[in-house]
């Protein structure tokens, strides 16, 4: 069990049967009263993002939860076959639901991290920057270049964001899988 006072940022715990990990946390305290916890934890099997208030006289079971590293080897139709990074012949598949939004930053041999609570995946990670292949975009009007202002471009993974004008196709960017941003181009 975990109490009150081991409730830091990173700690996986077990709230209303699902696993959360606390990404923010705030002790405030009250006047005559006891010290109050704010946090903010993430739904590590949906990824939703709740407040909630804790109190001295709280304590939760600990997520158990472990990371394996995998590889990204293609997807068909609403499955996402992956690998063991270091065993090719042990694959497995991930549903369009499990993958959700992470799905257009996804590339053939990119290595993820599998979150797993009791033997079964509850969700992945992806670098928080990764480089890609700039495959379709606009040319930028000359004289423009300069000036600030962004296009949509395409991505190898088949994402589409905004760029600066003066990336053009076949140019290396790297991207913020978190916000799905443009973040500078690398080649």
């Amino acid at each position: 069990m975990i109490s009150y006072s081991e409730l830091t940022k990173g700690v996986r715990i077990i709230l209303d049967g699902q696993p959360h990990e606390i990404i923010e946390a705030l002790n405030s305290f009250k006047g005559r009263g006891h010290s109050v916890l704010q946090a903010k934890l993430k739904n590590l099997k949906t990824g939703n993002v709740v407040s909630k208030t804790f109190h001295p006289s709280d304590s939760f079971e600990q997520a158990d939860t472990s990371k394996i590293e995998v590889k990204f080897l293609y997807s068909h139709k609403d499955k996402y076959v992956f690998c063991e990074k270091d065993n090719p012949s042990k694959r497995f598949e991930l549903t369009i639901e499990q993958v959700g939004e992470k799905s257009k930053f996804l590339s053939p041999n990119q290595i993820v991290e599998l979150i797993t609570l009791k033997d079964e995946i509850i969700n992945f990670s992806l670098p928080i920057k990764i480089n890609l292949k700039v495959v379709e975009a606009p040319p930028g009007e000359k004289g423009n270049r300069a000036e600030s202002g962004n296009k949509i471009a395409t991505l190898e993974s088949g994402a589409k964001i905004n760029v600066p004008l003066f990336i053009e196709i076949g140019d290396i960017i790297e991207v913020n899988t978190e916000s799905g941003e443009y973040a500078k181009r690398v080649e």
